[in-house]
């Protein structure tokens, strides 16, 4: 379509907007007939119904609506699209057509859509919904559950013997900071935008990116299986107990455990693969459990002790006992400070069980915030309660034999110990440690404590099988939505779901293997400093995840939770790093070599997902800072690096060029591909930044609408580019269809030469026997003034990409990467340097880099330079000198004192022949005044007879060079030679063409037509 009126119309190229109808039905939507839409005054919008009275106005601006900005459609109506720029800006009277507003569904879109299918569709039943849960049974209570584990009733009162009572809550309260700090970082997270599945895993990924994200999703969902196997562990170690309790033995006491660990994995397995609302009561039940063992804890600390509970070392609330009982008793090879915070750490980890199933609450941005930190409030207040009053209650040793009592008669000289004071004699068991009771020894003592010790038993059991069932969860949903983004080979089979909620019934016999395998450590003690790392590493990057968004200062980072610091969760994340080296340097090691080698495949493999993470901000950031301060540098000849504007059009189409200067600027310059569209659509940059992706180039791409090529790319010239990082040589490919082309096209050519003059840059012709272009007519458009024949010129054809909306599109095949000769190993071949003329150092330059790359390494660099004969060893070694002086590796000089010789009459008879068709006639009837010049001003591509004589002693220097070069360099793997200037208004520009015709003819090796700004970019200097 084109509109009416002169000149270029830039929204003529942008994305077209479908036909109104689809099937010869109009959309629904808000729509009348004429695509408008009718904003009323009482600011109620409705589709116009043809009224002959409309009490509103006509316009097809939407005001804003939710559709705009979700990525999912809402179940019952069809999803409205924002119109685009060309939808608002189209005269839909002196248009073809009137574009939508609202593009439906993305069949419709495509034309392919029907609306009485649509409209029946809107009829039916929306899918049950799966069951979804709030902040407390959600998150609160499950975060309770999963911290109130086996360490609370197991191992508490045990380090709480070994720490003191001052020193378990600087642990309690050392783990409670890192937690809290986590929290709080978690929740500003998962308050910056909408969360779905995925947990922990989704909330790193999706802030730090998928190299990191992938990497502690990976270890994150590992962690939670082996946490199932040591819940599962603390609960087998119970029932285990009360069976030898009543004589009951299986095999011996640790198998035993393994086997009641594997029976009850496989229990909670059932009941998570039954969904997650049967999990979730279980939950609440083992919730309510725990509750009534806290109850009746509490309640036997103030009941007065009997005898039988005194021999175990109970004696109700005792000053004495506290004191004692205040400061660190260590004992064994576990006996330190963060040999106990190993252990205890991990029964603080339950912090992220809400976040982990993420997918499943009713709103996870109020949810998780809440949920978490009231978890680690409660949670944090419980533990140091439970720790100050079994440390008030219970002595450190204990025989619990009843005939260990000391009479009021018997002396108390030989006793020692605490007991003691309250006529009990441990003496014995405690110089042979022999005691099998007191915090000390006995894990049993909250059951010692309670009022009823079988409820102590159903709260372990509540406890440890919430925290396993908790884990057990959490694994699977992270480990599904790390499959389902395909970062990692081979998993991509765990991630497939099941029934309304997707349940990743897979990954639950994964994570049911692996928590079985560490089952059978039997050990609770060995497998707890195991995942501490883990999860303290996943700590380490949650809280570095918020840090980052927050220092990157991107606009997208919004979380509506505030009450969060950068520098705290720096703090969180740096503590998260220390400690897990004081506790375990080899597993800290371990852990962050896995994080590594993960992070390095994500880099390597590259995948194809874009989130919007604070790495991406912050490589913008750096980017953009970096451009700024150059701007404080001031150019230095030693630091000139030829940064590239390639004219390629579309880069598939002359990828010769492409691989030439991509050779020439790979980690080394700027190197951007232009191109200049006069017809047709406007260039799809996504298209050609993907190609040359694929090739391996490193190069930004930039494409313009202009009336002509020339103002099109004297646009580039002086728009590319930013700050000091803008290109400065301007590489092009010879236009051999000069002379058989319009006069224009080749003024035009030539103008851009003399624009990039101007503009001081320097410039670069490339030639190649077999021609530049490598497209084809039905694959691409091709501008005139670039290498191609006529049938090329101002040919469009249909894109790979076909855009049919704002927001959708057809993905036809990829462009095709066709071979070039620069892609391809030179071998012993050579590159041979014609430095003819002195243009700053860029004829040297330019092949001295192509030698640092693999595939020009091999070749040998002559240098040739005119000279006379008589003088020819003396302007060899002075041209050596020069060179090794530039220490770019160049040995071999060679004079040529025949160029000055005259050409061959044949090929001076054939270049007359191909400048002929431009020359000026002379009519001698013809007025002087209104004669040739005046007909040259109009024509100024035409050639007068002074101009070819004043420029005749050049045009036959050209002709002559080119006979040189093929006797001298006909084998040569590439050519290099120094390009000729014409001036302007002196030599016309199509006489300038033919110049750099006849030197770069009938030659087998490319030709690369050098001429630098006339400014150094060599030195031998070291300032």
């Amino acid at each position: 379509m084109e509109l009416p009126g002169d000149g270029v119309h830039l929204a003529s190229y942008g994305p077209r907007a479908p036909q109104l109808a689809v099937n010869g039905k109009a959309p629904a939507g808000g729509l009348d007939g004429s695509g408008y839409y009718q904003c009323y005054r009482d600011g109620s919008s409705v589709a116009s119904r043809g009224s002959d009275a409309p009490t509103g106005y006509d316009t097809v601006d939407a005001p804003p609506h939710y559709d705009f900005y979700a990525n999912t459609e809402v179940w019952g109506r069809r999803r409205r699209v924002r119109p685009s720029l060309y939808q608002l800006s189209v005269d839909p009277e002196q248009d073809d057509f009137k574009p939508p507003m609202y593009e439906e569904t993305a069949g419709e879109r495509m034309g392919g859509g029907d609306s009485s299918e649509e409209e029946e569709e809107e009829h039916k039943e929306p899918p049950p919904e799966p069951p979804r849960f709030g902040w407390v049974q959600g998150v609160m209570i499950r975060c309770m559950l999963n911290i109130w584990g086996v360490i609370l009733y197991l191992r508490l009162p045990w380090i709480t013997a070994q720490a003191g009572i001052g020193l378990t809550w600087v642990i309690i309260l050392l783990s409670s900071f890192i937690t809290g700090i986590t929290g709080l970082s978690t929740s500003a997270i998962a308050t910056n935008g909408k969360v779905k599945g995925g947990g922990t895993y989704f909330l790193i990924s999706r802030s730090l990116g998928p190299e990191l994200g992938g990497s502690i999703g990976l270890i994150f969902a590992f962690a939670n299986a082996v946490a199932v196997a040591m819940h599962t562990v603390g609960f087998a170690e119970t029932v285990t107990d009360l069976m030898r309790e009543n004589g009951v033995v299986m095999v011996d006491p640790i198998n035993d455990i393994r086997i009641v660990g594997v029976i009850t994995v496989t229990c909670l397995l059932g009941i998570s693969m039954a969904g997650m609302e049967w999990e979730s009561k279980a939950q609440v039940l083992f919730f309510l459990v725990i509750m009534v063992s806290f109850v009746n804890y509490i309640v036997g600390t103030i009941i007065p002790a009997s005898p039988q509970k005194q021999a175990k070392g109970f004696f109700s609330y005792k000053a004495e006992i506290f004191a004692a009982n205040f400061v660190p008793g260590w004992r064994g090879k576990e006996g330190s400070f963060f040999g106990m915070f190993s252990i205890f750490f991990p029964s603080a980890t339950g912090i992220l069980a809400g976040a982990n199933i993420s997918g499943d609450l009713k709103d996870p941005t109020v949810a998780i915030p809440r949920g978490t930190l009231m978890a680690i409030f409660w949670t944090t207040i419980s533990y140091l309660i439970i720790s100050a009053t079994i440390g008030a209650c219970v002595v450190r040793d204990a025989s619990g034999e009843l005939n260990d009592t000391l009479s009021y008669s018997s002396s108390s000289e030989n006793c020692s110990g605490l007991a003691c004071q309250y006529r009990w004699d441990f003496s014995e068991c405690i110089k042979n440690n022999t005691c099998k009771h007191g915090i000390m020894n006995y894990y049993q003592s909250m059951s010692l404590v309670s009022a009823f010790a079988p409820l102590i038993s159903a709260g372990i059991f509540g406890a440890t099988l919430s925290s396993a069932l908790a884990c057990l969860v959490s694994a699977p949903k992270v480990f599904q939505c790390l499959c389902k983004d395909q970062l990692y080979p081979l998993i991509g089979f765990f991630g497939k779901g099941y029934g309304k909620n997707a349940e990743p019934l897979r990954a639950y016999l994964l994570t049911y293997v692996i928590a079985v395998c560490f089952v059978l450590i039997a050990e609770l003690n060995t497998i707890a400093p195991i995942i501490s790392n883990f999860f303290l590493c996943s700590y380490a990057l949650i809280n570095f995840s918020c840090f980052h968004a927050s220092v990157t200062n991107s606009p997208g980072w919004r979380p509506s939770f505030r009450f969060y610091s950068k520098w705290l969760s720096l703090l969180g994340a740096v503590c998260c790093v220390v400690i897990m080296f004081l506790l375990t340097w080899w597993a800290a090691l371990i852990a962050f070599g896995v994080v590594f080698f993960l992070l390095g495949y994500t880099l390597y493999k590259k995948p194809a997902v874009n989130w919007g993470s604070s790495v991406q901000a912050s490589s913008y950031s750096m980017a953009l800072n970096q451009c700024v301060g150059l701007n404080q540098v001031e150019d230095h000849v030693k630091n000139y690096r030829p940064q590239c504007l390639v004219l390629t059009g579309p880069p598939c189409c002359r990828p010769a060029l492409v691989d030439l200067v991509g050779c020439l600027t790979k980690r080394l310059s700027l190197m951007m591909c232009g191109h200049v569209v006069t017809a047709g659509p406007s260039p799809v940059s996504e298209r050609h930044v993907t190609w040359l992706n694929q090739r391996k180039v490193r190069s930004f791409y930039r494409g313009v609408v202009a009336a002509d090529l020339r103002s099109g790319v004297n646009m580039l010239l002086q728009g590319a580019g930013l700050g000091r990082i803008k290109p400065n040589v301007l590489l092009m490919g010879f236009k051999k269809d000069w002379g058989c082309d319009s006069p224009q096209a080749a003024h035009h050519y030539i103008g851009i030469l003399h624009d990039a003059f101007d503009l001081h840059y320097g410039v670069c012709v490339l030639r190649v026997k077999e021609g530049l272009d490598a497209s084809h007519p039905p694959q691409c458009h091709v501008n005139p003034g670039f290498d191609g024949g006529p049938e090329s010129i101002n040919t469009v054809c249909a894109p790979a990409c076909v855009q049919t909306s704002v927001t959708s599109s057809v993905s036809m095949d990829p462009d095709p990467q066709p071979s070039s000769v620069f892609q391809k190993k030179q071998g012993k071949k050579t590159i041979d340097i014609y430095w003819l003329s002195d243009d700053g150092g860029l004829t040297l330059l330019l092949p001295y880099l192509l030698t640092r790359r693999k595939r020009w390494a091999g070749c040998k660099v002559r240098v040739f330079v005119g000279g006379d004969t008589d003088k020819k060893e003396e302007q060899k070694e002075e041209v050596l000198a020069l060179i090794k002086k530039f220490r770019l590796g160049f040995h071999d000089v060679e004079v040529l004192p025949d160029i000055h010789q005259p050409p061959q009459p044949g090929n001076v008879d054939h270049f007359e022949d191909s400048v002929n068709r431009f020359r000026l006639e002379t009519n001698p009837k013809q007025d002087s005044d209104s004669g040739p010049q005046q007909q040259q001003q109009e024509e100024p591509w035409m050639i007068t007879e002074q101009d070819l004589e004043r420029n005749r002693a050049k045009s036959l220097r050209q002709i002559r060079l080119n006979e040189v070069l093929q006797v001298h360099s006909r084998e040569a793997a590439l050519i290099v030679i120094t390009m000729p200037v014409g001036r302007r208004g002196v030599c016309p520009s199509t006489l300038f063409l033919a110049w750099l015709d006849v030197l770069s003819r009938d030659l087998r090796p490319p030709v690369l037509l050098v001429r630098g700004n006339q400014e150094n970019v060599l030195t031998f200097y070291c300032q």
